[in-house]
């Protein structure tokens, strides 16, 4: 019997070392192809949004409409308490990439000195949620990264749950 391989990513890597042999492609070309692609799906959708809505001037708008609770279902008639629950927690859902989406925005602009930040300089460390609690109001670029950033975290199936309310 040969032993089972241990480790972190032991799962992983004998999952695609089997796809490797099934389809005749190299144990690393799958792993780089894997991350090329990871990376694609990631970084462009943010980089497209961000400058969409910067172009349209939309990103303030949303995330001030999602932050200030102004978020109303759009339809007359009554709703049912599950839809309510369900529109509660899309908007608490939202809020929190919103504060995520802030906290990363000021972690990257001050980085590398972008969205209105002053970089940093090296070796100095930021209290990103002190940072965080300070801007009351979010605008310009820093509110389209928010909403680029919040946009690439939603999945399909939550495309579909927050539009569906």
């Amino acid at each position: 019997m040969a032993s089972q391989p241990k480790g972190r990513f032991a799962v992983y890597r004998q999952t695609l070392t089997a796809i490797a042999a099934r389809t005749g492609t190299p144990f690393p070309s799958l792993i780089l192809s894997f991350g090329i692609l990871h990376e694609l799906t990631a970084v462009v959708p943010l980089v497209g949004i961000f400058y969409g809505s910067r172009a349209l001037g939309i990103g303030e708008r949303v995330v001030s409409a999602v932050m200030e609770d102004k978020m109303q279902n759009s339809t007359n008639y009554e709703t049912s308490t599950h839809d309510k629950i369900s529109l509660s927690w899309g908007k608490q859902k939202l809020k929190s990439w919103v504060e995520e989406g802030d906290r990363w925005v000021i972690k990257v602009g001050r980085r590398y000195g972008i969205f209105g930040y002053e970089k940093r300089m090296s070796g100095t460390v930021d209290n990103i949620e002190e940072m965080a609690g300070v801007s009351g109001h979010i605008a310009g670029d820093v509110a389209n990264a928010i909403l680029a950033y919040g946009a690439t975290k939603v999945r399909p199936g939550g495309i579909w749950i927050l539009t569906n309310q």
